[in-house]
């Protein structure tokens, strides 16, 4: 799974990214633009799998991770330019956004905007987010207008209207993710990578003094109805706490974190609510050569999520070996699970549950 880190400048992007990431990067140059993109890698961490990995020990557990892209901030008016903005390009190929917005004081920093609001800042950034996919439907429109003229054809048409649509939406303002699409439209915009079809989590970055009324951000700040726009939702992180915590040792975070009253790290708090966005679970393979978590969309197959581990195994798959998580810890073991007719074999079209334990059979 790939997000882009997106917002305007002096937002506290790529202290964020560094606080996912655990990235070595220098973030008091950027004040000053850059067009390269920062890519890191998050851990996903879960106590299943940390205490499955205590069960089995195993010879490696792999943890199920986040790619970060860390893009260069937006100006205002980007994407009006010729040659279309690096932080576009970037955005192209991610599968989410996470957008960064300020809401922490802090003289020494000047506010792009001016002053902190961040409703206004979320509808700016979209908005300029909806100008760079209004501008790739105008171009082909254009093309597909000139090809139709020469010649009729069903598919150029039905592209053509769907775009038309597209296009309205756009010019109202309004992003393309909150459009219901048929899954054969679906498919025929996928090639277009829209920026405002993606699903989108914004991160109200607060001050520290912020940090126990943490959940009531969005109410804070007038975000209600934007967190319940379709592929959309809104959390929040102490970004400078979090900075401090991942230079403490391990078994000292949760004292930190409690000290500020604060039940979970800023990373926890991101990743659980990507996963909501994007509708992800997770299922454990297990053994003494690994336990590994692998992430699925919600209501997968069996057959789909083979593929997700290997495309051999989709194709050859047999029978999936299906436990709960809490049925195998109950039960001590697999064999005691399958005595008990608590590990089950199912077919195809048996649906991957968050937290199951799944063993594929396959030949070859």
């Amino acid at each position: 799974m790939k997000t882009g880190i997106i917002g305007f400048s002096q937002v506290g992007k790529t202290t964020l990214f560094k606080i996912l990431t655990h990235a070595q990067v220098e973030t008091s140059k950027f004040s000053g633009g850059r067009a390269e993109a920062h890519l890191g890698i998050a851990t996903v961490a879960d106590s299943r799998l940390e205490k499955l990995s205590q069960k089995y020990q195993p010879k490696r557990t792999i943890f199920a991770t986040v790619e970060y892209v860390d893009v260069a901030g937006i100006v205002k008016g980007d994407q009006k330019k010729e040659k279309e903005a690096a932080f576009l390009v970037d955005l192209r190929n991610v599968e989410a956004l996470l957008h960064v917005v300020r809401a922490f004081e802090d003289p020494g920093i000047p506010f792009s905007e001016g002053s902190i609001d961040p409703k206004r800042d979320i509808e700016n950034l979209e908005l300029e987010l909806v100008l760079a996919d209004l501008g790739i439907v105008e171009k082909r429109c254009e093309r597909l207008e000139k090809d139709l003229k020469k010649i009729k054809n069903p598919e150029l048409e039905r592209e053509q209207d769907l775009l038309r649509r597209c296009k309205a939406t756009l010019e109202a303002g309004t992003p393309l993710r909150q459009l219901e699409f048929p899954a054969e439209e679906k498919k025929r915009l996928r090639g277009f990578m829209f920026l405002s079809a993606k699903p989108i989590l914004h991160c109200i970055n607060l001050g520290d003094s912020d940090s126990s009324s943490i959940d009531a951000a969005p109410s804070r700040f007038g975000l209600e109805t934007i967190a319940h726009q379709p592929n959309t939702t809104v959390t929040a992180v102490c970004g400078k706490i979090e900075s401090e915590l991942i230079e403490l040792p391990p078994e000292d975070q949760q004292v930190f974190l409690a000290d500020f009253g604060l039940k979970e790290s800023g990373l926890e708090r991101i990743i659980h609510a990507t996963y909501r966005l994007l509708d992800l679970i997770s299922f454990f393979t297990v053994g003494e050569d690994e336990c590994r978590a692998w992430t699925i969309p919600r209501n997968s197959t069996a057959l789909e999520a083979a593929g997700v581990i290997h495309s051999d195994i989709q194709k050859n798959f047999i029978r999936a070996e299906v436990v709960s998580y809490e049925d195998l810890l109950a039960c001590g073991s697999l064999p005691a699970a399958r005595e008990k007719g608590l590990l089950r074999l199912e077919g195809k079209e048996h649906v991957v549950l968050d937290g199951d334990i799944v063993h594929f059979r396959h030949s070859g």
